[in-house]
């Protein structure tokens, strides 16, 4: 995956190109404050709405000592308020409106799906810039592209792109997971389609598979295909209930985009894809209820070192956590020993 796909894959890239295709969309450019006040690592405080206030502690004083902590409106509270944008502000209601007062807000490459726990609505659909600001700031993904958008490129010594950054508004839609699907495309053939909520079971999948799949096909031969600006790229299509096809996203041909039902082992080297290819794409989806996992996005809404430990992935967080366990343990021990001690 080269620089020059991952900036293939902006929103504002390929929009114009499949605007007839896709969700009614309008981009905004991202003002640098904007920028900097999303990458702020304070306390959150949501900009974008009239209550923008709220309490925080300024006594530094050490506390460790005290076991009971007090809170009061006394002197050591002070109020902070969080940065006003007035003119982008303006022009994000505005869009808002003008899109029937419902948006689902993204970046250039990404939308804030590890955040939408954080809404009071546990969905991406907002209706004002303090909604969006809220996801936007609660967000790894949004991080990563403001952040590292290029980190997982092949040519890491050429010089990185500029990027202008922009706010991506599309009109709200109800989109049943159901009817979502990831579809990779190599040298411009359609090679492999995933079902893009694998977590789930659908029954009508299954029994409509055969059209599901011939219905992406076409959608991709009419529409997609030789008019993107790579030849090696994933796009994500929509099939709803009368059968026809939208176009939702398109994304890098590699690793930093989620595989899902497969691997990139398979997708980039061959195998059953490659064996398949002759016959059609490899169609691939959750077939019974045994299969059915949790969202992969349920780990962002517990601490890292939660998840961590859970995976093994940090040996030392393991060997303190095993430390800890034996500790308290014998400290149990001392203590039911002092218990059955004779008076």
């Amino acid at each position: 995956m080269k620089k020059e796909q991952v900036v293939n894959c902006q929103f504002s890239a390929w929009y114009p190109i499949f605007k007839k295709h896709t969700i009614k969309s309008l981009i905004l450019p991202l003002p640098q404050n904007v920028i900097d006040y999303l990458l702020d690592d304070g306390t959150l405080v949501v900009s974008g709405s009239d209550q923008n206030t709220q309490p925080r502690r300024t006594d530094n004083s050490d506390s460790e000592d005290q076991e009971d902590v007090q809170w009061s409106d006394d002197e050591t509270t002070t109020t902070v308020t969080a940065p006003e944008f007035p003119e982008f502000t303006s022009k994000v209601l505005e869009a808002i409106n003008s899109l029937g007062g419902r948006v689902f807000p993204k970046l250039n490459w990404s939308a804030p799906r590890d955040a939408n726990w954080i809404a009071l609505n546990s969905s991406l659909q907002c209706c004002s810039l303090a909604d969006i600001f809220l996801l936007f700031k609660s967000s790894d993904f949004i991080t990563h592209d403001l952040t590292q958008p290029f980190l997982q490129c092949s040519d890491q010594d050429s010089p990185d792109p500029v990027i202008k950054y922009e706010l991506v508004l599309r009109k709200w839609s109800e989109l049943i997971p159901g009817g979502e699907f990831r579809c990779f495309v190599k040298e411009n053939k359609l090679i492999a389609i995933s079902q893009r909520d694998y977590t789930q079971y659908y029954p009508h999948i299954l029994t409509q598979e055969e059209q599901v799949s011939q219905a992406i096909q076409v959608f991709f031969s009419q529409n997609v295909q030789y008019n993107f600006l790579d030849e090696d790229f994933v796009f994500d299509v929509y099939r709803d209930s009368q059968g026809k096809v939208w176009l939702i996203d398109l994304n890098p041909f590699g690793e930093v985009t989620d595989s899902l039902l497969f691997t990139w082992d398979e997708l980039t080297s061959g195998g059953e894809v490659a064996q398949h290819q002759q016959e059609g794409p490899t169609f691939r989806f959750t077939t019974s209820e045994v299969t059915v996992q949790p969202s992969p996005c349920l780990s962002y809404r517990i601490p890292r070192d939660f998840v961590d430990l859970s995976a093994g992935e940090d040996a030392y967080k393991l060997i303190d956590f095993l430390k800890l366990r034996k500790t308290q343990q014998e400290d149990s021990e001392e203590e039911e020993e002092e218990g059955n001690a004779p008076p």
